[in-house]
């Protein structure tokens, strides 16, 4: 019989290189809400993935940014950096063909972890030359300090098991973290929230999905369905007019896919109210953030 192993790993990387598809991908599940906007991922996100003699538990982590304008874009950089005190192993998240200073940022970001790093190449699928690939993994080994440098497609799932393979080898021996049939430790509210918020993050343009955030305020059980009433929170009544939309009908659309997404990863029936309410500066204001679950 082989040893057990488990432990933590860290998806670390610049805003908008994939993470989060990353660790949908890798858990089989989709936990982690994505759109193609920078700063979707907001919050530290587990995702657990047990394999028979391996429980991985991958951290899911907001994109490390230089410019922090608002306090929760400060809360934001935090939450990433903070791992790094627990984690085992660190997946440095790039995309192909790309290095910037957004992505030396979060190099430095590194420079104290003791543990070994893997360098995740995502999007290889977009690239019309793959010759030039091997050019710019050289160009990286000369900056970076890793284990590995592995190119992927999170979204295609092209060369996954490998870098699974890569990780599972790093991870100290170790009895399981948590029981094999548990997927994250986010709770079914906050997995509520999220959900929701990626339909407005999708359908939203501009910088509107950025002033905004998701209260749960009910989460109750009648008989076979689940009601759950959700506010969106925006900064100005300019925006909740956008939200809302001609006739409510931006809302319903939101409603109507983010209780479509619900029902497929609860199993279960879902009733879902949305209310669109101002509360001007919450993205500045530390009191509004810990209310609404940005704590550190």
């Amino acid at each position: 019989m082989s040893e057990q192993r488990a432990g933590y790993v860290a998806l670390l990387g610049r805003p908008n290189v994939g993470k989060s598809t990353l660790l949908n991908c890798l858990i089989e599940q989709k936990i982690s809400i994505t759109a193609p906007k920078p700063q979707t991922t907001r919050h530290v996100i587990l995702g657990i993935h047990t394999l028979p003699d391996t429980q991985i538990v991958y951290v899911d982590t907001p994109g490390l940014h230089r410019n922090t304008p608002h306090a929760i874009n400060h809360h934001m950089n935090r939450a990433a950096s903070s791992v790094l005190a627990y984690v085992d192993v660190v997946v440095f998240v790039l995309e192909a063909l790309r290095w910037n200073e957004e992505d030396r940022a979060v190099l430095k970001h590194l420079s104290n972890f003791q543990g070994p790093v893997i360098l995740a190449i995502n999007k290889v699928d977009k690239l019309a030359e793959k010759s030039r690939l091997l050019p710019f993994i050289e160009m990286l080994s000369g900056q970076i300090q890793c284990q590995e440098y592995i190119p992927l497609s999170a979204l295609q799932g092209d060369n996954i098991a490998v870098l699974e393979q890569r990780i599972a080898a790093l991870l100290p021996v170790s009895e399981f973290l948590f029981p094999p049939d548990q997927l994250t430790t986010a709770s079914q509210r906050f997995l509520a929230a999220e959900a929701i918020r990626e339909k407005l993050t999708r359908h939203l343009s501009q910088e509107l999905p950025y002033s905004l955030t998701v209260e749960i305020e009910t989460f109750a059980e009648q008989g076979p369905v689940l009601h759950i009433g959700a506010v969106i929170w925006v900064q100005r009544p300019g925006q909740k007019r956008i939200v809302i939309g001609e006739k409510g009908a931006m809302l319903k659309a939101i409603g109507r896919e983010a209780r479509q997404d619900l029902e497929q990863l609860l199993q279960r029936r879902i009733f879902l109210e949305t209310w669109v309410k101002v509360r001007d500066g919450w993205i500045d204001d530390e009191s509004a953030l810990r209310h609404f679950g940005y704590a550190d």
